[in-house]
């Protein structure tokens, strides 16, 4: 879910407690601060593996800092990692009332960055003949895109992943408030896709198409999970966690279902319904109402093994990982550019991080990794209701993640896990 309306405006600035969980990196020194409202300092705190890098002193943390003081997040995290080492650098809280501090294995909710593993499993079958990209999504579900427009016979499965069908967004049209009131319901996938195309196409130009326009709608992802459970006779989750989960070991991530709760360590979601509003715990959430465009739970570790898996060739053959990277501008001035789930974006030291972000209720993630194995995740927790700054540090931190690593090699042996195909 990457579409989530935020309340625009100046945050708070939320109290924070300093705790330093696992060590310190060397090169992040714990900064503190002390903030208007109670005078409590702040601090950075970081959790290292034994050969973990040494990036940038002051870049990251200050990022990092930011995000849990002006930009407003109650907590934040990001994880980085190379060929040689992994470190966390986290800040702020993992619950405002406890004041505990965030650990550095915590698992989130993980929003959009679902659709990458979507993404990977479709083009997987792609891969062994069991669906055909530039087939038409009627194929595989007759019958379903259907009305005011919409057609199923005119849209193909590589529209659907790299967002040019023109289908309209069902979050257009569920208020966040009614989901805010009621966390704990269930939506069925049918009813969000039908509440999607009781609406016209989104072109922009008189006479388009599907496959003229870029526009991101989160109904392309629940057609896609369809899909795979149509072309495999199991749920997309059963797909994901069979053919991408437990070959890479991802223990950290999971795909809810019905489920309210975020097993392990976590830190409290929150969201900010106004621009003054207080924030509200939304931890327990349903997410359902996301299904396969963005239900996922995972942790900053698990999702830079992921990524870099993706990206290294270690999920697809290199027909479909080609295929995956063949993007389209998406409009903006960032250079940012989509592919098949996975986009990519211009780093100020030079190549492209491959990645995705996610907003969900409760929490906010961006990641990205590089193709010669620089990986970085960052997490916030506040969702909607976070600001610009906070959308524009987010980012910030992927960028200083990935060009404040050294490129050095692998060490000897590491060989990564490969995917079922």
């Amino acid at each position: 879910m990457n579409r989530l309306k935020r309340a625009r405006g100046s945050a708070v600035a939320l109290a924070v407690v300093a705790g330093v969980w696992g060590g310190t990196l060397p090169g992040y020194a714990a900064t503190t601060a002390t903030t208007a409202d109670t005078g409590t300092a702040t601090a950075q705190s970081v959790a290292t593996s034994p050969s973990a890098h040494t990036p940038d002193a002051a870049r990251l943390p200050a990022i990092m800092h930011r995000l849990t003081t002006v930009d407003g997040a109650p907590g934040a995290l990001v994880a980085t990692r190379n060929r040689t080492g992994s470190a966390v650098l986290t800040s702020g809280v993992a619950d405002i009332r406890s004041q505990a501090p965030v650990r550095g294995d915590s698992r989130f909710r993980i929003g959009s960055m679902t659709k990458p593993f979507v993404a990977t499993v479709v083009l997987q079958l792609v891969g062994r003949h069991r669906v055909d990209l530039d087939a038409p999504v009627e194929r595989y579900l007759p019958g379903v895109v259907r009305g005011h427009g919409n057609d199923g016979r005119m849209i193909t499965v590589r529209m659907l992943l790299q967002q040019t069908s023109g289908l309209p967004d069902y979050l257009d049209y569920l208020n966040p408030q009614d989901i805010l009131d009621d966390p704990l319901a269930h939506y069925e996938t049918g009813d969000l896709v039908n509440l999607a195309l009781a609406h016209p196409p989104t072109f922009e130009e008189p006479g388009g198409k599907p496959g003229s326009e870029w526009n991101y709608s989160n109904t392309n992802y629940l057609l896609a999970g369809m899909l795979i459970e149509k072309v495999t006779g199991h749920a997309y989750g059963e797909e994901i966690e069979r053919r991408i989960i437990e070959p890479l070991g991802l223990e950290d991530t999971s795909l809810p279902g019905d489920a309210t709760s975020i097993p392990g360590p976590h830190p409290r979601g929150y969201a900010r319904p106004g621009e003054d509003a207080p924030l509200v715990d939304i931890t327990a959430f349903n997410p359902s109402v996301a299904g396969a465009s963005g239900e996922m739970i995972s942790s900053g570790a698990d999702l830079n093994r992921f990524l870099d898996a993706l990206v290294r060739g270690k999920l697809l053959r290199p027909t479909q990982l080609r295929a995956m990277m063949q993007t389209r501008p998406t409009g903006g001035d960032d250079g940012r550019a989509y592919g098949l789930g996975l986009e990519s974006r211009p780093l100020p030291c030079g190549g492209l991080s491959w990645g995705h972000g996610g907003d969900t209720f409760g929490y906010q993630t961006a990641g990205g990794a590089t193709t010669d194995g620089r990986q970085a995740t960052v997490m916030a927790t506040v969702d909607p209701g976070g600001t610009d700054a906070q959308d524009d540090d987010m980012e910030a931190a992927v960028r200083a993640g990935l060009c404040d690593l050294p490129r050095g090699r692998a060490p000897g042996g590491e060989k990564g896990s490969r995917g079922t195909s």
